[in-house]
């Protein structure tokens, strides 16, 4: 008998704002995203996708982590180096999503 596990893993996607400072050393920023990338790794995270875009925000970057808590202090860290300033959305799957409403009174 085959047995599949399903596990949710929490994925969130964060809108970035550069701050004077990050706008400032904008030519270190592949650098510093690089490196948030290991750390998130290193913490049991991944980076699903990453933009740089045009408009409101200036960054849009997609990840999954094996909880909120990870997520939280992965933001916290980013956060305290004082280059972007985040919005953060956890995004759920149709699926999830589906689960969720069938809860619904």
């Amino acid at each position: 008998m085959i047995i599949f596990l399903v596990i949710n893993i929490p994925v969130f996607v964060c809108l970035m704002k550069l701050t004077k400072q990050g706008i400032s050393y904008i030519k270190d920023a592949p650098k510093r995203i690089e490196n948030a990338s290991k750390i998130l790794e290193s913490m049991g995270g991944k980076v699903l996708a990453a933009y740089l875009t045009m408009g409101e925000y200036d960054k849009v970057v997609v990840v999954e982590t094996p909880n909120d808590e990870i997520a939280m202090a992965m933001l916290a860290a980013v956060g305290s180096w004082g280059n972007v300033r985040t919005t953060t959305l956890k995004a759920f799957t149709k699926d999830e999503f589906a689960k969720i409403v069938e809860n619904l009174p």
